[in-house]
């Protein structure tokens, strides 16, 4: 499946600018306002309830006030859930990050899922190799292919070993913002959904790979929908196709992304699913993180209750 009704979310309880990424994510701003961390809380709530109103199940997990995670909100750079029972533990670049890889979130997955086998790829850590999960990472989870832009953030050593463990076929390649700056994570420039992709072509500046990635995409049946450095600076590429408890396709988005499309553009989306949208521009602002960002998909079979 490429899409699937059931989410993981962590309420962030001590939401800030994050001083350890913010060195090579170029999305974040430093907010002055003091109530960022309530502001981030009331966006996070309005956004989960109106996934609930549309039939999206969402296991919420509240985050722990130590030790601090300013960026806890993010959970899927970290974990990524498979439907063979797998979960994947990643390696993270900024220290404070890696603190987000707590016990409780896992035991309350556990509570309604089953985890069979655990992939932990955090000791890459020691040897600055990162890979920041489904950020890091865009999966076209039917014909496991996994979308890569090279970064900072996302090392080719830890991406052949992901490769290796999970037998995913890795297309990776180099993107960057209109100022020539690594773009620290796929999934702001590409959104793989299952009949369509969202992407801003125009970041990938070398020839070879702009035509690898067209042509993979084009195998794969599945429709390219580009989208401008300014849609891209909008978070419009940070999307992500889900599924309601009636089986009916939604595309997930922030209000700012949606703002950014043009009316052909949304029509084209429309045509696939119906779209979703929430206003978190204080978490947009101050975590360089979208509403993809925030939705880890959970996979894994529901635990048999006897």
């Amino acid at each position: 499946m490429q899409n699937t009704a059931h989410l993981l979310m962590i309420r962030p309880v001590r939401f800030s600018y994050n001083e350890q990424t913010a060195v090579n994510n170029a999305f974040q701003q430093n907010d002055t306002n003091n109530d960022i961390a309530s502001m981030a809380a009331l966006e996070f709530d309005a956004f989960e309830k109106k996934l609930m109103e549309n039939g999206v199940d969402v296991t919420i997990v509240e985050d722990t006030p130590e030790p601090h995670t300013p960026d806890s909100v993010f959970p899927n750079n970290w974990i990524s859930f498979h439907e063979d029972g797998t979960i994947v533990l990643y390696p993270m670049f900024a220290e404070n990050r890696r603190a987000e890889r707590k016990l409780h979130v896992l035991q309350t997955i556990e509570k309604k899922f089953t985890i069979q086998q655990k992939i932990d790829l955090t000791d890459w850590e020691a040897t600055n190799q990162f890979l920041e999960g489904t950020g890091s990472m865009v999966l076209d989870r039917v014909k496991k292919i996994a979308y890569a832009c090279l970064s900072p953030r996302t090392a080719i050593q830890a991406l052949n070993c992901f490769a290796e463990k999970t037998g995913y076929t890795i297309v990776a390649f180099h993107a960057n913002d209109r100022k020539g700056l690594p773009i620290y994570h796929t999934n702001v420039m590409m959104c793989v959904a299952d009949q369509y992709v969202v992407i801003c072509m125009d970041s990938i500046t070398d020839t070879h790979e702009k035509e690898l990635v067209e042509q993979t995409i084009q195998q794969t049946g599945k429709q390219i929908i580009p989208i401008s450095f300014n849609q891209m600076e909008h978070f419009a590429g940070n999307m992500l196709q889900v599924k309601n408890n009636k089986g009916e396709k939604l595309l997930i988005m922030s209000t700012q992304a949606f703002e950014s499309l043009s009316d052909e553009q949304i029509q084209m989306l429309e045509q696939y699913n119906r779209i979703i949208h929430s206003n978190i521009t204080t978490i947009e602002k101050n975590g360089g993180g979208s509403a993809r960002c925030m939705l880890a998909e959970i996979f894994l079979p529901f635990k048999i209750t006897v």
